[in-house]
């Protein structure tokens, strides 16, 4: 009874965490509109190839290199940038989906790195994992060891796949109906949300790098 509380808890925990609009969420809408519904679930496979890798990370005994100044500072600062460039290009984007050959398998596959990208590029995933996550793994060893973890597993990525899953629909059936010039408009506004998100980690991580510097020196 005790893990299948935990798997609810992991689930609720987990949806608070997907239902924040991000950079992930960003790129579900723009591939969704462009591809179709299978863009939303190949965002979230990229997200948790990137989650297995941190788990095994963590699990070997690095879970302390996650949450390191040293570490936020330098995800905050490649992860900044990386947004920026890619909202750019998506503010850009000039095709309009009826154009699109929606069967092009590589160029659906490209939103499994786009669901990478978008999480490693992100510097509070990281910080999430190096709290909640963190917490949330070794309270599921605690309870039950290895059918622990995978219960949280299974609540976290329930969670993260609905929701991504959700937003995908409907944006790609929003991509039936609407005009070129609309389309334009949500790829412009999906652009510059990861632009401003780009900023916002890249000042962030600095300010928070500065104020370290001054509690050192003073």
């Amino acid at each position: 009874m005790e893990i299948v509380l935990f798997t609810a808890t992991s689930f609720l925990v987990g949806l608070s965490g997907a239902l924040v609009p991000g950079p992930m969420l960003t790129i579900t809408i723009s591939d969704s509109v462009k591809k179709g519904f299978i863009a939303g679930p190949l965002v979230v496979l990229g997200h948790f190839i990137v989650e297995i890798a941190l788990i095994i990370i963590i699990l070997a005994g690095f879970s302390w290199l996650i949450g390191s100044t040293s570490a936020a500072l330098v995800i905050g600062t490649l992860g900044g940038i990386t947004l920026i460039l890619m909202g750019y290009k998506t503010s850009k984007s000039s095709n309009y989906p009826k154009l699109i050959n929606t069967t092009n398998t590589t160029t659906r596959y490209g939103s499994v790195l786009g669901g990478i990208i978008t999480s490693i590029s992100n510097p509070y995933f990281f910080i999430w994992w190096a709290t909640i996550g963190l917490a949330f793994l070794f309270k599921g060893l605690e309870i039950a060891g290895i059918i622990g973890i995978i219960g949280f597993l299974i609540g976290h990525w329930s969670a993260d796949f609905g929701w991504t899953s959700t937003v995908s629909f409907l944006s790609s059936k929003g991509s039936k109906v609407m005009s070129e010039k609309q389309y334009h408009y949500i790829m412009k506004i999906c652009g510059v949300l990861m632009i401003l998100l780009g900023l916002y980690f890249l000042i962030s991580v600095q300010m928070n790098n500065l104020s370290s510097l001054l509690n050192y020196i003073y």
